[in-house]
């Protein structure tokens, strides 16, 4: 099962560095996916608006990574929920372990060759009403882990998407374009994002495409 917290179990070495063990699969499924019915449904029901301006926007209006337990906070976090094996020192940070990022099937043994990506990127959930929301608000929808929003994947893929909606970048393992659309409708259906039209017809097209 996902965790939503880091499980520390330190052992002293000798050494004196603490080890951290994880036993979570490297292909872990994010929380929170609907089905393919109840996704449609979703997005069915989800507001049709223009896109928002970018006028005011920065990243530090969204603050991450929160602290979770710990020393851990929540890119710590979701390493160890995605990743197989991880191993993580004193701080929480990850010393080694492997990562499978779904989107292009690349496989990593280092925690600084993934990136943490919001699934709905920040800019993106500005234009789609996060502009109006309180720090506060913003902050938990940066650091939301009880949905799937936060998922580990390779870093450059992470970089290439930036902060683009599925009507211009989805994800290269095609295989993957249904979960991926299912997690995009879930998290703008539980923080009443807006989508453009031609984001919507993107997201219908990878919804026809699951079994």
């Amino acid at each position: 099962m996902p965790r939503t917290a880091c499980r520390v179990a330190a052992v002293l070495t000798a050494t004196a560095t603490f080890i951290v063990g994880t036993a979570t699969a490297a292909s872990a499924t994010p929380p929170g996916i609907p089905s393919k019915a109840t996704a449609q449904a979703q997005l069915n029901a989800l507001t049709v608006a223009a896109q928002g301006s970018m006028s005011g926007y920065s990243r530090d209006l969204f603050p991450h990574w929160s602290t979770v337990s710990g020393s851990c906070n929540t890119r710590e976090t979701v390493l160890m929920r995605y990743g197989r094996n991880v191993v993580t020192n004193s701080s929480c940070a990850a010393t080694s372990g492997s990562w499978y990022s779904p989107y292009d099937g690349a496989t990593w043994t280092a925690a600084s060759d993934v990136d943490i990506d919001h699934l709905v990127p920040l800019a993106e959930a500005w234009r789609s009403g996060a502009s109006s929301w309180t720090t506060s608000k913003r902050q938990s929808f940066a650091n939301d882990l009880t949905r799937p929003q936060l998922i580990a994947v390779t870093d450059n893929v992470n970089q290439a998407k930036g902060d683009q909606d599925p009507s211009t970048w989805q994800p290269s393992v095609t295989s993957y374009r249904c979960t991926y659309a299912k997690m995009w409708i879930a998290v703008k259906s539980s923080w009443s994002l807006t989508l453009q039209s031609t984001e919507k017809s993107a997201l219908q097209g990878a919804l026809n495409t699951c079994t």
